[in-house]
């Protein structure tokens, strides 16, 4: 059995030579058996079932006893959880793990003067704050800082969730078509996981289209070509069908996206990213940090305004058949940890409490490309588990109570 304690995200850095010589010992290598035993189970595939034993070993599920037979097991087990609900762990689509807030009290530019080991030390934190939330699995889109993230939680070296990464994004205006295929196949060559693009300007500019249908289509078709997802920031209603009709693969934000593009979206099996409100909040929460990296008045108003449009828009997507809607949140510097908030937002505006878990776990994954090895709990799937005090499918606000948190078959949180 492996366990890495709780401790400060500083104190993990500050130790990283120290972890990284450990590695091995934190690799879930074991070939004795974890159990774990809860009140309750969400499979992620929107089934609920009392009483649930699951058996861990080499970092997979082994076995997901339930009812009588769960109840059967002459051992104890390994984590006896009581009433608490075991769930997968949950995954968000759309964070920015190297936005933090700097020494001077605003957003870290690069220019700011904090060092290296100050950022690396901030981004740690991120890292840690989104797992013990529950997030075993995070979509970075993007930053250059994520190689080396990505690999120090590949390595047991930082602890944090999994990260696939865009390592950039691609929003200048100016590249040709042919220039941007050999980007991309540069961000391919670099270990992209997937590329994201900006199809339009932000909220405070109406979110009007930016790159061309021709440049859209180049980079969404090498993106194709070579196995790699698009994510596409569109929030105008004539971004979103640009998007959808040049073939990228997913869409995030859609603020202004009306039916019609909805329903497109649908018929052409673009996967929809719909940000509801933690993104927005968060700003207008921090509005004295923001207000010192250069956000305006007119920002600030730009997100309140957002903030119903999206709620109104989230409801219609919910009512458009076969449109996938999976969940991300665009989490930004002082969200992190705060993922869960937008789950809540989301059963506010009117998806079931079953439903967005579902959609947190094996509907994410499955867009991801990762259906086959998470967001579901059953034998054969990596040992992403998190556990809750109280049932997350009754009352949607029990998921920010995070007691358990195993990621890949290391148990980083047990209460």
């Amino acid at each position: 059995m492996r366990i890495l304690c709780i401790i400060p995200a500083a104190a993990l850095v500050a130790s990283a030579t120290s972890l990284a010589a450990q590695n091995s010992s934190l690799a879930p290598t074991d070939t004795a058996p974890i159990t774990i035993h809860a009140a309750r189970l969400i499979d992620g595939r929107g089934k609920a079932t009392a009483n649930v034993l699951v058996t861990v070993r080499n970092g997979r599920i082994e076995t997901v006893a339930t009812g009588s037979a769960a109840a059967a097991s002459p051992k104890k087990p390994t984590y006896e959880l009581g009433a608490a609900t075991l769930l997968p762990g949950m995954i968000d689509a759309h964070v920015h793990p190297g936005w933090y807030i700097n020494k001077q009290g605003a957003l870290h530019n690069g220019r700011d003067g904090d060092t290296p080991g100050q950022s690396a030390l901030a981004r740690a934190g991120n890292l840690w704050a989104t797992l013990m939330a529950g997030f075993t699995t995070i979509q970075s889109v993007g930053g250059q800082e994520d190689l080396e993230l990505r690999a120090a939680v590949n390595g047991w070296q930082t602890p944090g969730p999994r990260i696939l990464t865009s390592i950039r994004q691609l929003s200048s205006v100016r590249p040709s078509p042919d220039s941007f295929r050999v980007i991309v196949r540069d961000l391919k060559s670099q270990g992209a996981d997937l590329i994201k693009l900006f199809a339009s300007a932000g909220l405070q500019n109406g979110g009007n289209q930016t790159l061309s249908d021709e440049q859209l289509a180049a980079i969404c078709g090498e993106a194709k070509s070579l196995g790699l997802r698009t994510v596409v920031h569109a929030i105008s209603a004539q971004s979103v069908k640009a998007a959808t009709l040049a073939g990228c693969t997913e869409i995030d934000h859609g603020t202004f996206a009306t039916d019609a593009e909805l329903t497109l979206m649908a018929e052409h099996g673009t996967i929809f990213d719909p940000q509801v409100c933690l993104v927005f909040q968060n700003y207008l929460d921090h509005r004295e940090v923001y207000s010192k990296s250069g956000y305006t008045q007119e920002t600030f108003d730009s997100f309140s305004n957002a903030l119903p449009a999206a709620s109104a828009m989230f409801k219609r997507a919910l009512a458009i058949p076969k449109l996938t809607i999976i969940f991300g949140t665009d989490a930004v510097a002082l969200a992190h940890g705060r993922n869960a908030d937008e789950l809540l937002c989301r059963v506010k505006a009117g998806q079931k409490p079953m439903d967005v878990l579902t959609s947190a776990t094996s509907i994410t994954a499955k867009a991801l490309g990762l259906g086959d090895s998470l967001g579901v709990v059953a034998p054969g799937y990596l040992a992403d588990l998190i556990a809750v005090r109280g049932d997350p499918a009754k009352d949607i606000s029990a998921i920010r109570n995070v007691t358990f948190v195993m990621r890949g078959g290391v148990v980083f949180s047990g209460r």
